[in-house]
């Protein structure tokens, strides 16, 4: 798979992390730019084994709430 198509799935994989994780909140419905930002780079830090499996990386990233980042953490305490 090319670097460029890769990066495609991994986009649309984590828009959907993205709602996924929010559920129950007011941000079920839509993800922010915002949000996509704060989350990234603790995917790539913290989960990058689980990409672009879109329930491993939530999993990932609630287990390892203690340490995201202080962007990333505020988008799942909303």
């Amino acid at each position: 798979m090319s670097a460029s198509a890769s990066r495609a799935h991994l986009g649309s994989a984590f828009g959907l992390l993205l709602v996924m994780f929010t559920s129950g909140s007011a941000l079920a419905d839509l993800a922010t730019p915002e949000q996509k930002r704060a989350c990234t780079p603790d995917v790539y830090r913290l989960c990058p084994g689980e990409i672009p499996n879109v329930r491993a990386i939530t999993a990932c990233l609630r287990r390892q709430k203690a340490v995201l980042s202080e962007a990333c953490r505020a988008v799942f305490e909303q």
